[in-house]
């Protein structure tokens, strides 16, 4: 059985729930930070959840790169020649670092936001990092490939 369609299915389903995710989390800290409002165990939550979906996204992306996906196997056989050619060194070395650097943004936001003292800076680290974690996110996403694949 050949896993590799239905992990790359799974994968991009998820990123539009890390889409999802990441507009909620964003909101909330944007109107937490801008109205100068409480935080909340929503705004919390929210973070939360972009983190855990990012997780599984990486989570996800790791067992294509590693395991079944044919272009990192490309790859491994031949690093040189991959790194020559611009689609495959995308796949091989940029989507994974920008991803690997969005994941990291992600869970620092919360980190941070945690240890703020004052709800509007819990606000405003969360809002920040959240930002710069979605940059990452379009900065690393595959755009030449369809958005709604198989429809």
């Amino acid at each position: 059985m050949n896993l590799y369609p239905i992990v790359l299915a799974l994968h991009n389903i998820v990123r539009w729930i890390v889409v999802i995710f990441a507009v909620l989390a964003l909101v909330r800290a944007y109107r937490g930070w801008l109205g100068k409002r409480p935080w909340t165990d929503l705004d919390r939550r929210a973070g939360v959840f972009f983190g855990s979906a990012m997780d599984t996204q990486l989570l996800l992306g790791l067992l294509l790169y590693v395991i079944l996906s044919p272009i990192t196997r490309a790859v491994f056989a031949d690093f040189g020649a991959v790194m020559s050619d611009a689609g495959a060194r995308f796949f091989a070395v940029e989507h994974l670092f920008y991803m690997f650097l969005a994941v990291l943004f992600a869970h620092l936001g919360s980190f941070f936001a945690r240890r703020a003292s004052e709800p509007v800076a819990k606000h405003r680290l969360a809002a920040i990092w959240t930002t710069v974690s979605v940059l990452a996110v379009v900065l690393g996403m595959p755009w030449m490939r369809p958005l709604f694949p198989g429809l």
